[in-house]
């Protein structure tokens, strides 16, 4: 008697899992042709951030840890498949920022970021079955222009609520690109994930064909 063997599923060959809700992570790997599962992770990061900062850790550390705890969080549910966690923090002068809460604390943000340079902790980690197999740190540097208020008003009404899904709240594929000067680093990275970075790393893991 012959056994047949189950096929296997499409779900179940996809080696890789995005723990996150970030449309423009997902569309990212949409865009690079990487298959994907997609699952948001639920963890407390306001908390972490606040523990970790009366700590006296550094950004880069929260940022990382931030993006570990992502994967981590939903690994146990994936066995056997890569765990990509990504966070980004925003840093100008020694503050850190979060994701502004609506388009008042949007305009008070972008007040804050104009005529100074500010950085981007972009992190990203890589998990298999609760072992965390990478974790790197991208750091892009971008200044803002000294803009006008009447700019600013403008950029905020054509903009929309979109930009509260930013922690710097400008998207460069959008109008971002109208508020700053100078950029240098990384564009995936500003996006909120080092792709070629990430991919490098899928590569090694065999996850991407080298």
């Amino acid at each position: 008697m012959t056994i047949k063997k189950k096929p296997v599923s499409e779900k179940n060959a996809i080696k890789l899992v995005l723990a996150s809700a970030s449309g423009s992570r997902r569309a990212m790997l949409n865009n690079a042709g990487i298959s994907c599962l997609f699952e948001a992770a639920d963890i407390d990061e306001a908390a972490i951030k606040k523990t970790m900062t009366e700590q006296g850790a550094l950004p880069q550390k929260i940022s990382e840890q931030l993006a570990i705890d992502k994967a981590l969080a939903i690994s146990s549910g994936h066995p056997g498949k890569v765990i990509l966690g990504a966070d980004q923090l925003l840093v100008c002068e020694d503050q850190i920022f979060d994701k502004p809460l609506d388009m008042k604390e949007a305009e008070k943000h972008l007040r804050f970021f104009r005529g100074k340079n500010h950085f981007l902790y972009t992190s990203y980690a890589l998990i298999r079955d609760g072992q965390v197999l990478i974790c790197q740190t991208i750091r892009p540097r971008l200044v803002m222009r000294d803009f006008s208020d009447g700019f600013l008003t403008d950029y905020l009404q054509k903009s929309g609520s979109e930009i509260l899904n930013s922690v710097g709240c400008y998207m460069l594929e959008s109008l971002g690109p109208r508020l700053f000067c100078e950029i240098q680093g990384d564009y995936f990275a500003i996006l909120g994930l080092p792709l070629l970075n990430v991919m490098e790393n899928l590569r090694k893991l065999n996850i991407l064909a080298s």
